[in-house]
């Protein structure tokens, strides 16, 4: 019986959609690194504070992934 793709599900419309995976060496897409800071739906990098959502979490939302945004992304850097 062949597989047949339903509308809802075509990933070569949706592009790369990057997510960390638990028990999975995560590379950082923003540095490269893979230490994470990991917390309930979402994983940060410890260096350069790169966010992305994480794929349990994403499976579990039936609206659709997660977006992450930095609450305060149009801020300046903190300055000592």
């Amino acid at each position: 019986m062949p597989f047949i793709f339903s509308e809802t599900w075509k990933p070569y419309e949706r592009g790369y959609y990057a997510v960390y995976r638990e028990h999975e060496i995560n590379h950082c897409p923003g540095c490269g690194r893979t230490q994470w800071i990991v917390g309930r739906i979402s994983a940060e990098c410890a260096f350069c504070s790169t966010a992305l959502p994480l794929a349990e979490a994403s499976l579990r939302s039936h609206s659709g992934p997660v977006i992450i945004q930095h609450k305060n992304r149009d801020a300046h850097a903190w300055v000592a």
